[in-house]
C-alpha cells in the first residue's frame, strides 16, 4: 500500500524544484530579452540619425524608456536577496481594540492584501477566519503563493491605524481603530522543523458555517497548541480533518521556524525582539479617511492621498520605500 504522506511530500518537493526553476528561467528569459532589446534599439538609433528620422527617433525613445522601466523592476528584485524573500507568505490579521470597527478594519485589510496577491497573479488561500460579532473579521489567516510573496509583503509587519467617521455610530463620531498584521515566510520541507508529537494537543471542533441545513455537522476543525512555546493555530477551511490538521500543522512549523531563526541569526533575532515591542500607538502606517484623505508610512514617511487606490491594493509604493530604505 503507498504512503500518502510520502507521495505529499514528493509533490511538494516537485513542486519547490518547479518554482525554484521557474523563478531563475524567467530571470534569464527578462535579461536575454532586455540585451536583445537594448542592441535593436542602439542600432535603431544610429540610423535614424544617420537618416535624419525624427519618427523613428521618436519611436527609440519610446523603446528606451520601456527598457528603463523593465531595469527598474529588476533592480527591486534585487533587492529581495534575504533566503527566505523568495518563499510564500503567511499573513495573519487581527483585530484591536474597538468592537466592531475594529473588526470592520480587519475586513478591509483583509480585502486590500487579497487585491494585492490577486494583481499580482499570486494565489490566496484563507486558511482561518473568525467572524465579527456583528460585522468585519476578528481574525484572519491566509496564504500567499507567488514568487517572492513573503519578500515584498515582510514590509507589512506591524500596527496599521485607520481613522474614520464610523459607519457604525449613531452619532456620525470619529473613530480610530487598529490591527495587527503578522508576516511569516512558509516553511518548506526541505528545512526540518522537528515536532515531538507529546509536545502537541491537537482538538477538533465544528468549522464555523452560515447555519441552516448546511451546517458542519462533523468536528472537521482542527486546533493545534504547540505546549513548549505555547504557539496555537487553527485551520478550518478545509472540508476534511485531515487537511485541515495539515494546514494548521504548516502554520505552526512555519511559526517554530521564525523562532528559530530568531535564536540563530542576530539580524533575525532583532527583528524578533521588534516584533515583541509593537504595541498599540506604535504603528507603521496611518490610513485617514477623515477629516483629510492620506495613507501614510511612519517609517518611509511615504504618503499617498489617493486612498481608494491603496485599499484595492495600490500599495507597491509603501513596499519599494520600505526595501529601498531597509
Amino acid at each position: 500500500m503507498s504512503n500518502p504522506d510520502f507521495w505529499q511530500q514528493d509533490q511538494e518537493a516537485v513542486s519547490r524544484l518547479s518554482q525554484d526553476r521557474s523563478l531563475l528561467r524567467e530571470k534569464i528569459d527578462t535579461w536575454q530579452t532586455l540585451h536583445k532589446d537594448a542592441e535593436d534599439a542602439k542600432l535603431l538609433a544610429e540610423i535614424a540619425q544617420e537618416e535624419k528620422d525624427t519618427s523613428s527617433l521618436k519611436e527609440v525613445s519610446n523603446d528606451v524608456a520601456e527598457i528603463q522601466r523593465a531595469i527598474k523592476g529588476l533592480e527591486f528584485q534585487a533587492l529581495l536577496g534575504e533566503p527566505d524573500d523568495k518563499r510564500n507568505a503567511i499573513v495573519a490579521i487581527n483585530a484591536g481594540a474597538g468592537g466592531t470597527e475594529a473588526q470592520d478594519w480587519v475586513e478591509m485589510l483583509f480585502r486590500m492584501y487579497t487585491r494585492w496577491g490577486e494583481d499580482k497573479g499570486m494565489k490566496v488561500q484563507v486558511i482561518d477566519y473568525l467572524p465579527g460579532d456583528e460585522a468585519g473579521i476578528k481574525n484572519v489567516t491566509l496564504t500567499i503563493t507567488g514568487p517572492y510573496a513573503y519578500g515584498y509583503l515582510k514590509s507589512e509587519h506591524g500596527i496599521h491605524r485607520m481613522v474614520r467617521i464610523s459607519p457604525f455610530d449613531a452619532t456620525g463620531r470619529r473613530h480610530t481603530s487598529f490591527a495587527s498584521l503578522s508576516v511569516l515566510p512558509e516553511v518548506d520541507t526541505d528545512i526540518t522543523i522537528e515536532v515531538d508529537e507529546n509536545d502537541l494537543r491537537i482538538d477538533t471542533f465544528r468549522a464555523s458555517g452560515p447555519g441552516g441545513q448546511h451546517v458542519n455537522k462533523t468536528s472537521s476543525a482542527v486546533r493545534i497548541t504547540h505546549l513548549p512555546t505555547g504557539i496555537v493555530t487553527q485551520c478550518q477551511n478545509e472540508k476534511s480533518q485531515h487537511r485541515n490538521k495539515e494546514m494548521a500543522m504548516k502554520v505552526l512549523k512555519a511559526k517554530l521556524y521564525d523562532v528559530e531563526k530568531g535564536k540563530l541569526e542576530k539580524k533575525k533575532q532583532e527583528r524578533h525582539q521588534n516584533q515583541k515591542e509593537i504595541a498599540w500607538g506604535s504603528q507603521i502606517r496611518s490610513y485617514v479617511f477623515n477629516p483629510y484623505r492620506l495613507v501614510k508610512d511612519h517609517r518611509t514617511n511615504i504618503d499617498e492621498g489617493n486612498v481608494e487606490k491603496v485599499m484595492d491594493g495600490g500599495i507597491d509604493m509603501f513596499i519599494d520605500a520600505y526595501l529601498r530604505m531597509k
